[in-house]
């Protein structure tokens, strides 16, 4: 009886999407933004691998995953900040403001049913609008590309996540603040709170870059990589789920809003106390093609022998190009071979670009009691500092036998696909949705 309930919901809450405005505007720019990320992503590939008779780039370097799949899958991030929210939105406010929630409270099924129908839903709008990205990935495919199914999935399911994340602050806002407009703008205070965060990490370290790295721009740069973290998807999902129990609490008519506060905040204590338990996991996995989140097997087998905790000492400020190259080509590897690393930023919270120390640009290394320094952010050279500081032998270095994918096509036909064809069946679709409701 429960699955009928909420069969008959889900539908429901379909034909709620698909009458109103926001969904077909949606899929519509979303159409159109996929194409132009999709047009430019294959020109830049086909430039860099050498079209026309122009120096081609090295073929290790050319990525499908970095060239063609995460700038045209950059669309759908400006669609989730600016456009999905709206979508979220409708699905609860339209029910309050014309008091349909009323009628829909006095159902038999329960509010988390018909919750539960509105994320199903807005699932199944999500997927409509991955058309776009399937189109172009089939395009791309069709010209002689070549994809990674495992580092391809896994950044569809960051964008997932991250869609997830936004809705269920969207329903959150919609039902606790008077008026779509007033929702809206939450969520795009939320989404430039997170950027805010991102930007006073980047220079403080420590506890705020820890916090910085559950952000949605962070955790997509994660997914952007081919690096599946267990601790970020958890917490994420964690945060969506509070958004939407916020909205259960909230929709719950003839409470005060003393004793909806009192319980948003009683459950805003929990997920919190769930994502720092959940942060704590440090298990990940590496579906990248070139295994780039990864050092080499030798190295990973010698590091991967340590057993006390490496703490580490960064001397440099965290607007230096050197604390960026260390932190996304050596850290993130480093977090995966050794069982506890703990990172140190002396300079957190200050520049100390122009400043007189003599320790500026070290980086020391401490396993129990011994200690070592270096100036040197390179992988090889890391990894053999570490090695001599724990008394192993220096791993032999090993060349990377990631072919790299060069193809020097351009996008042929993709401006028809995704400027014409696609609008033309939006549009039609729309039409014939009318249609059928006024007929």
């Amino acid at each position: 009886m429960r699955s009928r309930e909420l069969g008959v919901f889900v539908r429901k809450e379909l034909a709620e999407l698909a009458a109103g405005r926001a969904l077909w505007l949606l899929l519509l720019l979303i159409g159109l933004l996929t194409g132009q990320s999709f047009i430019s992503a294959v020109n830049a590939y086909a430039e860099a691998s050498g079209i026309g008779g122009g120096p081609a780039a090295l073929a290790q370097g050319l990525s499908p995953l970095d060239g063609i799949v995460s700038p045209t899958l950059g669309a759908y991030d400006l669609a989730i900040m600016l456009l999905f929210p709206f979508v979220a939105i409708r699905l609860v406010a339209a029910e309050k403001t014309s008091d349909a929630l009323k009628l829909m409270l006095q159902f038999p099924a329960t509010l988390a049913t018909q919750l539960v129908a509105k994320v199903i839903a807005l699932l199944v709008a999500w997927l409509v609008a991955l058309l776009p990205f399937g189109i172009a990935m089939a395009m791309w495919l069709a010209y002689g590309g070549h994809l990674d199914a495992a580092e391809t999935l896994n950044l569809v399911a960051g964008y997932t996540l991250r869609f997830l994340l936004t809705a269920g602050i969207a329903a959150a806002a919609a039902a606790s603040m008077p008026g779509a407009a007033n929702a809206a703008i939450a969520v795009l205070g939320f989404t430039i709170g997170t950027w805010a965060l991102d930007f006073l990490a980047a220079s403080h370290g420590g506890l705020l870059e820890t916090i910085a790295s559950f952000t949605p721009a962070a955790t997509l740069r994660n997914f952007e990589h081919g690096l599946f973290r267990v601790d970020v998807t958890l917490v994420m999902l964690l945060v969506a789920a509070l958004g939407f129990v916020i909205t259960a609490i909230w929709l719950q008519l003839g409470r005060t809003n003393s004793w909806r506060a009192m319980r948003a905040v009683a459950a805003i204590v929990i997920a919190i106390a769930l994502a720092a338990a959940a942060s704590m996991i440090h298990t990940s996995a590496d579906v990248s093609a070139n295994r780039r989140n990864s050092f080499s097997p030798a190295a990973q087998q010698t590091l991967g022998r340590i057993t006390e905790p490496l703490t580490i000492t960064i001397f440099m400020a965290g607007e230096d190009p050197r604390m960026n190259d260390f932190q996304r080509n050596v850290l993130v590897k480093l977090r995966r071979a050794i069982p506890q690393v703990d990172v140190e930023y002396p300079y957190a919270g200050r520049s100390a670009l122009f400043e007189e120390d003599q320790h500026y640009g070290e980086i020391h290394y401490r396993l129990g009691t011994k200690k070592t320094a270096s100036r040197s952010t390179t992988e090889e050279i890391v990894v053999e500092t570490i090695a001599t500081l724990a008394g192993l032998p220096a791993p032999a270095v090993t060349e990377s036998t990631y072919p790299g994918y060069p193809l020097a096509k351009r996008p042929a036909g993709a401006a028809i696909v995704f400027y014409l064809l696609w609008p033309a069946a939006i549009i039609a679709a729309r039409a014939i949705r009318r249609s059928r409701r006024t007929g």
